[in-house]
């Protein structure tokens, strides 16, 4: 079994890449102009067009018995996966590298998608933070010391650029001893933080709460403020993500590692690869670029704009939101089939965590669905459609933030820098897509 997940070469997807790539980056700046005609004042983050959830239901969702069964399961789930870890052989056939990068990784997205902060309410770190509160006598909530606001989304940042780390460059990523030193060493930053800063310390230093948190703001479930459960639409949910310092390097972290995914598995960068004598080395500098690259342009494109606007070195993390449906038509177009075949197999490896024969769940013997892979068209489609989409939402989000911060006379002047790199992200993902 390899858990090479790369989408493959252009052969592999039969639509012209000619004609995807420049149907897609029109459509995004057909889009861009339709919205520059017919949108002429922010109306996302009115506040106004969202509905209470029933209170019977919110009881129950919001109830303490809920709470704990999710965070049993969570728990259940990790320990499981961690008696996988430490007692199962070193083997692809243990259940441990699924879980950690099918199910984890991937799985986080649709679930974020549908049931909103999914990850918080499983969260092995925050259930374990809470068990050691309560035997402390402590509080949860608040630490010894105040997390100070400059650090931000800094931590998730660094944690999950680490796990980028890992997963494409190391390159004994599928061995188990480095996939368990990274998750201790994980546990150890949250429950060490935690303690020392609280709850806050997890809301940002936890790389995957981070991400899953972001992606949530997507999902029809919110929160007023109030605290109450709401639904809402997903457009105007994105809206409420806090522009926090490091939120602009958190969502590059996330769409420079996925387009580094796929130019790695490219033939160009695959006969490159073979002439040097550092690959390790080299594929570090390359992540990091491209995490870099994704980032910078982006400040560029937000943050040069006439002193006229008010707090303009704050914009590009106040416009970050706007990356998030790019980084899920991404996630989408280049994890989908990995995550439908890879994840069924790991279903099926769950119950022979030791690699013995056994069928402690009824699952071993699970037939393995490659009905994506049969039907190339559909999925060429899918895969094309989900980055097209994924920046046509983006630019939706962005215009109406931009309508609300710049003056009426940047409304359209000062959205052109952000359109030049949204079309860039498109041509981008799409040339990417179909093998570089």
């Amino acid at each position: 079994m390899t858990y090479a997940h790369g989408l493959g070469g252009g052969s592999d997807l039969p639509i012209p890449a000619n004609f995807a790539i420049l149907g897609g980056t029109a459509a995004l700046v057909v889009s861009f102009a339709v919205l520059l005609l017919a949108w002429r004042r922010s109306v996302l983050e009115d506040g106004t067009r969202r509905a209470l959830v029933p209170e019977r239901f919110a009881a129950v969702l919001d109830g303490a018995a809920f709470a704990i069964t999710l965070r049993v399961l969570g728990l259940l789930v990790f320990g499981y996966t961690a008696y996988a870890a430490v007692l199962g052989p070193d083997l692809l056939s243990n259940p441990t590298f699924g879980v950690f990068y099918v199910w984890l990784w991937v799985g986080i997205v649709p679930a974020s998608l549908l049931f909103g902060r999914f990850y918080r309410a499983i969260s092995p770190a925050r259930t374990l933070h809470l068990v050691v509160a309560r035997l402390t006598g402590s509080d949860p909530g608040r630490g010894v010391l105040e997390l100070p606001r400059w650090v931000g989304y800094w931590p998730a940042a660094v944690g999950l650029f680490a796990f980028v780390w890992l997963e494409l460059v190391y390159p004994l990523s599928t061995y188990l001893g480095p996939v368990r030193l990274w998750f201790v060493i994980y546990l150890a930053a949250m429950l060490v933080g935690g303690a020392l800063f609280g709850d806050r310390w997890l809301e940002r230093a936890d790389p995957f709460e981070v991400y899953s948190t972001l992606l949530a703001h997507l999902s029809v479930w919110g929160r007023d403020e109030q605290g109450r459960l709401v639904v809402t639409s997903p457009l105007r949910n994105l809206t409420r993500i806090e522009p926090a310092p490091g939120l602009v390097a958190t969502v590059a972290v996330l769409l420079g590692s996925t387009a580094w995914d796929s130019y790695r598995e490219s033939p160009t960068w695959v006969r490159f690869s073979q002439t040097i004598s550092q690959p390790t080395l080299v594929d570090t500098g390359m992540l990091l670029g491209f995490a870099v690259l994704v980032g910078a342009v982006f400040t560029l494109a937000t943050g040069f704009l006439p002193r006229e606007v008010e707090d303009r070195r704050l914009v590009p993390r106040r416009m970050a939101h706007s990356v998030v449906p790019i980084v899920v038509g991404y996630m989408v177009a280049h994890y989908l089939t990995f995550f439908v075949e890879v994840g069924q197999r790991t279903l099926a490896q769950m119950s022979d965590p030791m690699v013995t024969g056994a069928n402690l769940f009824g699952t071993a013997d699970l037939q393995i669905n490659y009905w994506l892979s049969e039907h190339p068209t559909f999925l060429a489609t899918v895969k094309v459609l989900a980055i097209v989409l994924g920046h046509v939402v983006g630019v939706i989000a962005a215009h109406d933030r931009a309508l609300r911060l710049l003056p009426a006379r940047l409304h359209v002047t000062g959205q052109l820098g952000l359109l030049a790199v949204m079309v860039l992200y498109t041509f981008g993902g799409l040339y990417l897509l179909f093998g570089a």
